[in-house]
């Protein structure tokens, strides 16, 4: 029995419970119902709703580019295509395929977008998955893209955390709730079936069963012409994979690879990226490596092999060439790699810049060798352009500035953390001391690179605050070594290495204690309840969003169980002894001095339960903690649902950080 005295406020229904939230938003909010918070509010708003943002595309094989925007006339988002040509204008004239908002005021219901899957070669039809207020579940509504409307009587799934994928015109994968026992422990699907148009989803006949303990299992279909093909993955945990083709007569196949391996096909082509050391024909290719073979055989070529400086951050096939993106010290390269025989050629894509990141948007490798690349920077607005491999690369599309970089830098620096590990943090900001806000992910092998945030650069750099990233292990920056060093019981690695930072931050000058700021989110919302609990004199303020925060109760709270693999598991005694060590919820004291602390979460948040967040507030309230509490009722694990509660959430972190720090 868990002795937990604000165990009731983890019920999302109960009167007494939606009271305490309630109460504590009123009281955030009239804290900063003033002019500075409007005005902060109003000019974020005015980054997120403005035109002049790139529209991110789509290919989906049919030569239009696809994307879904939702601006100020548009909260909750329109999906719509245009032509390559009119994509190219400073204006394009864009085909609304689905209005969100449109779709709501008809229904009278409160949909945002989630997904959409769309039937090729033909794009006619597609699968659209539309969440309420922005959770991870959704329901599944198959949409007629000729005529602009859904399908009567066409496949449709009710609200659950399904996976769907067209088969071909009558037939879908579908991985759903079907009834009891059809979703595994973590609540996501356990069976995929094979659903064939006109009948009863009770009639459709299963593929494959997953365990009850598993995460999740789905199925896809290949549609490249003359590579058809259905594939089926298990994930027995969070990190590992089985693979199966399904042959003729439907039996299933299991692809020979590790199971903590990556396994993608192409064509003719199987890319393998391994997490642990794989010994395959006599020769052992350490972690992180990228290979690559025909399908069905096992001669393997080393297409790409990490040091201890250089890992794979990602890949995207065009038709007939591999696009890599690779890190140095969490500097990015992009190169393109042809098959040849018996080499691979490669060749160098242009570079974003010193501390700049490129990454590939998107490929159609079903069509061709265009690609579309991106480039940004801290300081370094975005700029989406378009090449062919062996041709040229033309500029799309230029962000502009959202704010002045004049007497800004962007530094890089190497903290020494705890056990000697030199752990790389990146600095914006300008000469002079004062404010800063550090942040931080460090999980799941997740890779913080610079990016261009104009809500930092306004409500931030602009005032005079200097932005820092972290980037400590248990992320992606350095390989799967990275992310593996602070796994389970080595935990505590990833939060001495964000001390570090913090301490290193104020041992150049950069800040002190009392003006260091920090935020993150999910695991980063984690990683800041253990920096508040852990390390209360490093900081002078905390924000936490969407946090997981009491690791004692996190595998019986919605998704919770899925990352047993990333942090261990408390119902099992030897993991707790480590888990209990950092837990925040159950190191927080009433005789310690915290940092002003920031909780921000969603009620519709399916993925990390809002009772994580709203215990430790009521906890550290009673303790006579200073705490502010703030709950969006929509915005599932985004936190926010359209562009106004994006504006008020982010609004509220920078003014708590700010009023405190800059005092």
């Amino acid at each position: 029995m868990i002795d937990d005295a604000y165990l009731w406020l983890e019920s999302l229904d109960e009167p007494e419970a939606a009271r305490w939230v309630a109460e504590r938003n009123d009281e955030t909010l009239a804290a900063f119902a003033d002019e500075e918070f409007a005005r902060t509010r109003d000019e974020i708003r005015e980054v997120l709703d403005s035109r002049d943002r790139i529209s991110f595309p789509g290919w989906r094989g049919d030569g239009f580019y696809y994307s879904f925007w939702q601006d100020a006339d548009h909260p909750r988002g329109l999906w719509r295509r245009t032509t390559a040509e009119q994509y190219r204008l400073a204006e394009p004239e864009w085909d609304v395929l689905l209005d969100v908002d449109a779709l709501n005021e008809a229904e009278g219901e409160n949909w945002t977008w989630s997904d959409v899957t769309v039937l090729r070669p033909g794009n006619e039809r597609c699968l659209i998955s539309l969440a309420r207020g922005g959770a991870d579940a959704s329901v599944v509504r198959e949409f007629d893209m000729v005529r602009r409307v859904f399908v009567t009587d066409g496949f449709t799934l009710p609200e659950a955390k399904s996976d769907v994928d067209w088969i071909d015109a009558d037939h879908i994968f579908v991985g759903t709730d079907f009834g009891p026992g059809s979703l595994t422990s973590s609540g996501y699907p356990r069976i995929v079936k094979r659903w064939r148009r006109g009948t009863p989803l009770s009639e459709a006949e299963t593929v494959f069963e997953g365990a009850a303990d598993d995460i999740l299992v789905r199925a896809y279909h290949d549609t490249t012409e003359g590579f058809e093909r259905d594939l089926v993955i298990r994930w027995p945990t969070f990190f590992t994979r089985e693979y199966h083709v399904r042959v003729p007569g439907g039996e299933l196949e299991r692809i020979d690879v590790p199971e903590d391996a990556d396994c993608e096909v192409h064509r003719e082509w199987m890319l393998v990226r391994v997490r642990s050391p794989w010994t395959v024909g006599g020769v052992t290719h350490p972690a992180g490596a990228l290979l690559a073979t025909r399908f069905g055989r096992r001669d393997f070529t080393v297409l790409f092999r990490p040091d201890e400086r250089t890992s794979l951050n990602g890949w995207s096939w065009t038709r007939n060439h591999l696009l890599l993106v690779t890190m140095t010290d969490v500097r990015t390269e992009a190169h393109v790699l042809t098959p040849g025989d018996p080499e691979w050629t490669r060749q160098a894509l242009p570079a974003a810049g010193e501390f700049a990141q490129t990454w590939i948007v998107e490929t159609d490798p079903d069509r061709d060798d265009s690609y579309l690349i991106a480039a940004e920077g801290f300081l370094l607005p975005t700029t989406l352009s378009l090449g062919t491999v062996g041709g040229p690369v033309e500029v799309l599309k230029r962000q502009p500035d959202f704010f002045d970089p004049a007497g800004l830098e962007v530094r890089q620096f190497f903290a020494v953390s705890a056990d000697g590990t030199r752990v790389p943090y990146f600095v914006v900001g300008g000469e002079k001391p004062g404010p800063a806000l550090l942040s931080g992910y460090g999980g799941f092998e997740v890779a913080l690179t610079p990016g261009y945030d104009a809500v930092i650069g306004r409500g931030w750099l602009a005032r005079g605050g200097a932005y820092a990233v972290a980037n400590i292990r248990g992320g992606g920056e350095y390989g799967p070594a990275w992310h593996r060093a602070a796994l389970r019981e080595n935990r505590l690695r990833a939060y001495e290495d964000f001390a570090a930072v913090a301490a290193d931050l104020v041992a150049r000058g950069i800040t002190t204690p009392a003006q260091l700021g920090i935020k993150g989110g999910s695991n980063g919302g984690l990683l800041m309840g253990v920096m508040l609990t852990r390390y209360p004199e490093l900081f002078g303020a905390v924000v936490a969003t969407v946090p997981l925060l009491d690791m004692r109760r996190y595998t019986r709270l919605l998704a919770g169980k899925s990352w047993i693999a990333e942090y261990g598991d408390p119902d099992v005694a030897a993991d707790w002894e480590f888990l209990r060590e950092y837990s925040p919820y159950q190191n927080v004291r009433p005789d310690r001095v915290y940092p002003p602390v920031l909780f921000s979460t969603s009620t519709r948040d399916d993925r990390v339960h809002p009772g994580h967040a709203r215990k430790m507030a009521a906890l550290m309230r009673e303790q006579g903690h200073e705490v502010a509490y703030h709950e969006n009722v929509e915005g599932g694990h985004a936190g926010a649902a359209d562009n106004d509660q994006a504006a008020t959430i982010r609004a509220l972190m920078l003014e708590f950080l700010w009023r405190r720090l800059a005092r």
